[in-house]
């Protein structure tokens, strides 16, 4: 049977196994998919014993996905653009790696939360590999400001620099800050730091959300409720990550199997699964 895999450092808490089965029954495929748990400093070793078992493919999770795309053949533009892939694909010509999770985001901000993202002002919290991955897709998605809010404003710029051809090519205008200096309100805000994941306090003044505005961690779950009640009390619509989780997968399902799933309805099930 086709074997797939997500793999991480802890991976046990992972939901992809449920949506990648939801996918595969929903679509008439038949697959297994489970978790690998790699030693933190056994990436490649884990990836080399995955392909002599015949494995197909894996999802690439913390922290790993700086690793995954070192280790591939062959990267997709939006992968080489975040220096970064979430998506390894086990081929005979070598390994291929993508980056699924910035069309993931933008695919549940545009489809399942029917918020359009085009000419919006757009505020991205954090300039690591979780900002990274999903600057390239929100230019794509032909935004009309971007601002990249880091603590560090270096490593804010570093990732402006990188991307500024691109938004240079879809019209978006572009820029870094540091995060105590960000005050004017945005359309969309989009929580890529590991605030949420260390219980830390949001790391932006609530004078950065317009009224209405769509406040999105990347976190799901208990992680993601401090960003979500912060932005609900100060006016926004808050959203957790997990339609991004499964966005994200759907592109990687229809990579590796050829087909698209049918993400809005077991987006649906897995909210009502989780209560």
């Amino acid at each position: 049977m086709d074997q797939y895999y997500v793999m991480g450092n802890p991976v046990e808490h992972s939901r992809s196994p449920w949506i990648h089965a939801r996918f595969a029954a929903l679509t008439g495929h038949t697959l297994q998919y489970g978790k690998r748990l790699a030693p933190l400093d056994g990436f490649a070793r884990t990836v080399a014993d995955m392909r002599a078992e015949g494995c197909l493919g894996c999802n690439v999770t913390v922290p790993f996905k700086f690793e995954a795309f070192q280790l591939a053949q062959v990267q997709t533009p939006r992968a080489r653009l975040a220096g970064a892939s979430n998506l390894l694909h086990f081929r005979p010509d070598g390994i291929h790696a993508d980056n699924t999770d910035g069309v993931g985001l933008v695919n549940d901000i545009c489809g399942n939360a029917g918020v359009a993202l085009a000419g919006r002002d757009v505020l991205l919290l954090g300039a690591g590999g979780a900002a990274a991955g999903v600057l390239g897709p929100l230019i794509e998605a032909k935004v009309g400001h971007i601002t990249v809010a880091n603590r560090t404003l270096d490593k804010a710029r570093s990732l402006v620099v990188s991307h500024a051809a691109l938004a240079l090519q879809h019209g978006v205008t572009l820029e870094s800050a540091a995060l105590a200096t960000v005050q004017r309100p945005y359309d969309v805000v989009v929580n890529a730091t590991a605030s949420s994941l260390s219980g830390a306090d949001v790391p932006v003044s609530p004078q950065v959300l317009k009224p209405g505005a769509l406040a999105l961690d990347m976190m799901y779950g208990p992680a993601a409720a401090g960003f979500m009640d912060w932005a609900r009390t100060h006016g926004a619509v808050p959203r957790d990550g997990l339609g991004m989780l499964v966005e994200q997968a759907a592109e990687a399902f229809a990579q590796w199997r050829g087909v698209r799933p049918p993400s809005p309805q077991v987006l649906a099930e897995l909210r009502a699964t989780l209560g």
